[in-house]
């Protein structure tokens, strides 16, 4: 009887568990089916692989200076009496910006002049008196000493007075004034700053691997993102006959047109100078690149078949390639895609091998190898 109960109990675990078994393998079964029928499809843009021009180039960073630029100042100390520019204003070359006051300076150039005259009205009546031997040859020799003393000391203090008149020492425009009437200014003391704008010079650095392809006159474009969509336009000018020997750079000097004046010193900005003629090369937009540490990947899309509604079935698989030169928003591909291959753009994070795609193209992602800067405000 005991034999009997145990068989039946043990009948009956063997059964419950065979159908808890048997309910997981179909649950499992469904899943799996639901999942198959319910295969993620993931929206990405793509864009066909294709040649672009590109003229080769050298780039670099520079620095805008003037041509010639100073803070204008006086030699000789003073009061200022008047002021004779307008801050910001153009002037030319030997225009009034400053008189100091030169009262007593002009007082004791008067009296030097007086002296001088007196001399020479001296020298000229012993010069008529030697003539008829009524003064001796030293007495005439001393009033032309006396006469040449006086007109250097009439030199010297016109100099002087000359001193006190403050003038542009070259053509350009004015800045911020410095000085006010009534204030006292000591030699070296800045009245105002003078720059020359136009033109105006670039200074830049380039590699010494690159300094074979410049050469004095040779173009060059610089823009600035003080100007978003401008360039101006220059010629090389001077190169360094020696590299900096911690860099190994060497320095360029470029001359930029700047007819309106925009350019000012101190600016920052980008040069491009073009090294050769228009070259095709294999790019894409850099949006197409997935950049990591084993390698840069690129997805290409592939046709994988159809589907019940035949319709074609879109697969991507990954790719490593070899990138190259980038400029603007493009990225040469020198190795591992071929022209015409169709590329995911935008959606790669969420890709893998053998994912499946559907392409919205839409909206048009920025592939420009010369983007223009845009001013929102």
């Amino acid at each position: 009887m005991m034999q009997k109960r145990m068989i039946i109990m043990l009948v009956g675990v063997a059964i419950l568990f065979g159908g808890i078994f048997l309910y997981k393998g179909i649950m499992g079964l469904i899943i799996k089916k639901a999942m198959k029928s319910q295969e993620r499809i993931i929206s990405v843009s793509t864009m066909k692989v294709g040649y672009s021009s590109w003229t080769p180039e050298t780039s670099a960073s520079g620095s805008l200076r003037a041509i010639r630029g100073v803070n204008v100042t006086t030699e000789l100390a003073g009061m200022v009496q008047t002021i004779h520019f307008k801050p910001g204003s153009s002037v030319r070359k030997n225009d009034l910006l400053v008189q100091l006051n030169a009262d007593n300076e002009i007082a004791r150039l008067h009296s030097l002049q007086a002296n001088a005259a007196l001399a020479r009205t001296t020298y000229l009546r012993d010069k008529a008196q030697y003539a008829v031997r009524a003064v001796s040859k030293q007495t005439l020799d001393n009033d032309e000493a006396n006469l040449k003393s006086y007109r250097a000391q009439v030199a010297e203090q016109a100099a002087i007075v000359a001193k006190k008149t403050i003038r542009a020492p070259f053509s350009g425009r004015l800045g911020i004034n410095n000085v006010n009437p009534g204030q006292y200014v000591n030699p070296g003391d800045s009245v105002v700053m003078l720059q020359t704008l136009d033109p105006i010079y670039v200074d830049f650095f380039v590699p010494q691997q690159s300094i074979a392809k410049l050469q004095v006159g040779q173009a060059v474009v610089l823009t600035t993102d003080a100007f978003p969509g401008k360039s101006f336009r220059g010629k090389i000018t001077t190169i360094n006959p020696a590299a900096d020997v911690g860099t190994r750079n060497i320095g360029v000097e470029a001359t930029i047109a700047n007819p309106d004046e925009a350019l000012l010193p101190g600016m920052f900005g980008h040069v491009t100078i073009p090294t050769g003629k228009p070259s095709p090369f294999l790019t894409v937009p850099q949006t197409a690149i997935s950049f990591n540490p084993y390698g840069n990947i690129v997805y290409v899309v592939r046709q994988s078949g159809k589907d019940k509604q035949g319709d074609p079935v879109l697969t991507v698989k990954q790719y490593f390639v070899m990138t190259g030169e980038t400029r603007g928003e493009q990225i040469q591909i020198l190795k591992g895609l071929k022209e015409k291959d169709e590329i995911v753009t935008s959606g790669q994070l969420k890709l893998k091998n053998d994912s499946r795609v559907a392409i919205n193209n839409t909206i048009k992602l920025p592939d420009n190898p010369s983007p223009t800067l845009r001013d929102n405000h």
